[in-house]
């Protein structure tokens, strides 16, 4: 069963809360020193206004045959190949995305549920909905604009083009996306088909099709949260971009049902402190969380006396001035997992201190990446590190295919698995991990990446959506769910593509990565 939960960057501390260690404020007039709000919900904001160049729809580009500015090819299907042929920025907040579409097999190729929108915007198959770009500097994952139940995106109907992709033919389809903040120079193309297009370089000049309509729409933008967790498990942090969450466990801080700090807890406290010390923010919230056994009349009172030991310990061992601490807790109201599980468990007992993050060092250089292909692609010639593995009583090799630096504290890791067995085979456990408790939908999310020299370890990013019930979360990672359901099973020989989004360590040129079952290998990041 999968579960939708609250992930620890949606927790927003909007209850009454009681003042602990309290440094005073500088004046709540200047804004640099108003205490971060809670992370913002990644719902759609208010509409567009710029003005339209002509109401009627737009004519989807027929494939063009120019070259392309980035390849990829999908997981599922590899004969399913996706070009980037144009990236335009309009007027400066606008972005045109333009993909070819190209069967590369030899049997008619099903093209328009491999671009759905997985987010459930918009369900329906006849729109290419789910053609987005990342914003790493922002955190956002950008997707197609909408007014009312329609995308600003190809409509397979509307724009006179069939199911299917014949062999060896070619169709063009586009995408309009709010434009990545700060001008950059190049973006990240993402589709849920396939791994992302990294460093695709954004044009100025007109686009090669008209405009559609942009009056009344409104923009589609997701928060990205990358989280990482000590490797003696005392915390987990979840870094949104704008603030950090750092969950301390409950059961290294305090003894069962008691709310007295341990002789550890002093060490961990210290790790946090330093932390807010290289923040610039000045306020620090700090609630007491429970998993759901026992009562309210017990977690209650328990998880809030566990806040405010943290409150009080930590506002002692900060040095910086100018803060103000709050304590408050949430008993078992507020899970990060299903509590169904003792892991789940575990990590929903906590406290969460929350506070802007701090800036980061600048990364160490890299190794150069083309910019003009997928990773998979641009490393095909050179292959990376392969590590062994059986499943299903069938040899497999995993092979890092790159490992790719983002602005903003981002990385893409892809990576390609071989069947290289006589029979068919499910590869199953690339999607067992303890992850699946947070997301809505299985996916390729046993994957670790470890900095071995500061004992943390990285896992998936996060892609957090409105939902009725608050946001619902799902892996930056490949989808292995719906119509990509199929997507670990192998025929003899087979290789698929697969890849994860992660933040990564400002200061390491080389992580451990961990494939499921497979064998651990050191790999060097590139820029």
């Amino acid at each position: 069963m999968w579960h939708k939960t609250l992930t620890a960057t949606s927790v927003a501390l909007a209850l009454a809360v009681t003042g602990c260690g309290v440094v005073p404020l500088p004046s709540a007039a200047d804004p640099a020193t108003r205490p971060p709000s809670a992370a913002p919900t990644p719902t759609p904001s208010g509409p567009a206004t710029t003005a339209p160049p002509s109401s009627a729809p737009p004519a989807t580009p027929a494939a063009d045959s120019g070259p392309a500015l980035a390849v990829t090819h999908s997981t599922e299907t590899p004969t399913y190949k996706i070009e980037v042929v144009g990236l335009n920025r309009v007027e400066g907040a606008h972005l045109l995305v333009r993909l070819r579409l190209s069967n590369t097999g030899e049997k008619d190729l099903p093209w328009s549920a491999d671009l759905q929108d997985n987010f459930a915007r918009n369900g329906a198959f006849v729109w290419a909905s789910g053609i987005g770009v990342l914003d790493a500097q922002a955190r956002r994952w950008l997707m197609p604009y909408q007014r009312g139940e329609e995308c600003l995106c190809t409509h397979q109907d509307r724009d006179g083009l069939k199911y299917f992709i014949e062999p060896g033919a070619s169709i063009g389809v586009y995408a309009v996306v709010p434009a990545p903040s700060g001008n950059p120079a190049t973006a990240t193309v993402v589709t849920p088909a396939a791994p992302p297009l990294v460093n695709v370089p954004i044009s100025d000049d007109p686009p090669a099709m008209e405009m559609p309509d942009l009056s009344g729409v409104t923009p589609v933008r997701h928060l990205v949260a990358t989280p990482s967790e000590a490797l003696d498990k005392s915390e987990e942090t979840a870094d949104d971009g704008r603030q950090l969450q750092v969950s301390l466990s409950s059961d290294v801080l305090f003894a069962v049902d008691k709310a007295n700090l341990t002789g550890r807890a002093r060490t961990v406290l210290a790790r946090t402190a330093k932390l807010v010390d290289a923040s610039s923010g000045t306020t620090v919230e700090i609630a007491g969380h429970a998993d759901s056994t026992g009562t309210d009349a017990i977690n209650d009172p328990l998880s809030r006396r566990r806040a405010e030991a943290v409150c009080k310990a930590l506002a002692g061992l900060v040095s910086r001035d100018g803060l103000r601490f709050t304590a408050q807790g949430y008993g078992s109201r507020r899970p990060l997992y299903s509590n169904d599980e003792e892991e789940g468990r575990r990590r929903n007992r906590r406290v969460t201190v929350t506070f802007a993050k701090p800036r980061q060092a600048a990364p160490p250089p890299t190794a150069a990446a083309s910019p003009s292909t997928s990773p998979g692609e641009a490393t095909a010639a050179a292959p990376g590190p392969t590590v062994s593995a059986r499943s299903e009583g069938q040899p497999f090799t995993a092979e890092i295919t790159g490992l790719r630096r983002l602005p903003g504290g981002l990385g893409v890791l892809t990576y390609r698995l071989t069947n290289r067995g006589e029979r068919e085979a499910w590869h199953h456990r690339l999607n067992w991990s303890s992850e699946w408790m947070s997301y809505r939908y299985q996916a390729a999310s046993n994957v670790r990446l470890t900095d071995q020299a500061e004992r943390r370890q990285y896992l998936p990013g996060r892609i957090e959506v409105a939902g009725d019930d608050g946001p619902v979360t799902y892996c930056a990672c490949t989808e292995m769910a719906g119509v990509r359901l199929s997507t670990g099973k192998f025929a003899p020989g087979e290789a698929r593509e697969f890849w994860s989004l992660f933040g990564l360590p400002a200061t390491a040129s080389r992580l451990t990565v961990k494939i499921s079952d497979f064998p651990a290998t050191e790999v060097a990041v590139t820029g």
